[in-house]
This record gives structure tokens, sequence and C-alpha cells, in this order.
């Protein structure tokens, strides 16, 4: 399969990208799903992060609360990266896993299983790995083909954060402040989806993206 990164800071819209490149028949492999996963209660992460931030980042049912988590870490450099030094390899494992677990089933691969008739042809095609904090590294651990960029400005991001999402602007502002630069993001993308427009707009944006992943020569 081709391997894509699909990267963007927090309201830059790359869930809905994913999306629209998944109706498309691309296969949707996303790290903040994992990080959920991670962290619920019996999984890998969960007591760590207990033992570190305390019963207070537990919700009325036990489980994580992810949002009151962010707040503590995000507002605090030690916290994240501590937060980040708990969860992000866990993530990283299992994303490498799920995508070499496609590359099993695709066409043509020893042991893989014929496409269902009528199906997309997304297995054997296009990978779409989501990850907010895409680095470097991403790019030669996952193997990855490309990395597209879903970019918007700053102040965009913010207002969809506010308005979409209920988050003060301040909070906003930190949460966006506390990720990797757009000057960064856009320096290792291979591709870049501005989404500061308007909803017709970003699916002329995709169609283009989608023409683009298809031809790409192989390697």
């Amino acid at each position: 399969m081709l391997r894509v990164g699909l990267t963007g800071g927090i309201g830059s819209g790359k869930s809905t990208v994913a999306g629209m490149l998944a109706r498309r028949g691309a296969v949707v492999v996303d790290a903040d799903e994992i990080a959920r996963e991670v962290v619920a209660p019996g999984a890998p992460a969960y007591e760590a992060l207990v033992a570190r931030f305390g019963q207070g980042v537990l919700g009325p049912d036990g489980a994580i609360d992810r949002p009151g988590l962010a707040r503590v870490a995000f507002s605090d450099a030690a916290a994240l990266a501590d937060l980040n030094a708990i969860t992000h390899p866990l993530i990283g494992a299992t994303l490498l896993e799920r995508l070499d677990s496609l590359d099993s089933a695709s066409p043509g691969h020893p042991g893989s299983r014929p496409a269902e008739p009528g199906s997309s042809g997304a297995v054997g095609g296009v990978a779409v790995a989501v990850i907010p904090l895409l680095g470097p590294a991403h790019v030669d651990a996952l193997r990855l083909r490309a990395v597209v960029l879903v970019d918007c400005p700053i102040d965009v991001a913010v207002r969809r954060l506010a308005e979409g999402r209920g988050m003060t602007r301040a909070d906003a502002r930190a949460r966006v402040a506390a990720q990797p630069s757009r000057e960064q993001r856009i320096a290792l993308a291979d591709y870049v989806v501005d989404n500061s427009s308007s909803a017709e707009d970003l699916v002329a944006r995709v169609d283009a993206l989608w023409a683009w992943l298809h031809a790409l020569p192989a390697r």
C-alpha cells in the first residue's frame, strides 16, 4: 500500500480531510483514536498516567479525563513532555502494527485474501496515517511515502476551536502554540492542502490531492 502521513495543527481540519480521503477509498489509521485506546482502563498507558498525574485526571467512571489531562499537560512544559514520553511510543508502535497489517492484507502480499467483490479497492491502495505531531522520525519509522499537510492560518484555527469545540480563545491559542509551528510543518510536507476557505473549496483541493497521490511514482 501507498503509506501517506496526514498532519496539521489543531483546528486545521485534518480530520475532515481524512474523512474525505476515506470516502474516496483510502484506509485511514488515526493516531488520535489509538491515543484514546492506549489510555483506556487496563490499557498500557493508563497506570503510568495515573501514577504521574494523580487521581485528579480520572473522570467519575474511572477513565482518564482526556480534556482535563490536556489542560494540565498543555499548561506546563515538563508535564507535556512526561505525557508524550508515556503515550507516544505506544501510539507509534500501534500505528506501525496496523499499517503493516494492511500491507499483509493487500493483494499480491503472501497470505493475502482476494479483494471482496464490489469493494472500494482501498486495501492495496492508499493508507493514510493521521498524525497530529508528525515529525521526521515518523517518516522513517512508519515508512511513509509522502507527507500531506492540512494548513490554515492560526487565527482561523483558533476561531474554529472556540466555535466548534467550546474552547476559550486563550486556551485555543495555548494549544496551538504548544504544537510545531506552521513553518516547521510546511518544511516537512510534500503536499499542502490549504483549508482556510470554504467547504466547497476544500472538496476541490482534496480531489487534487487524491489525483496527486495516485500519480506518485513507486520507489
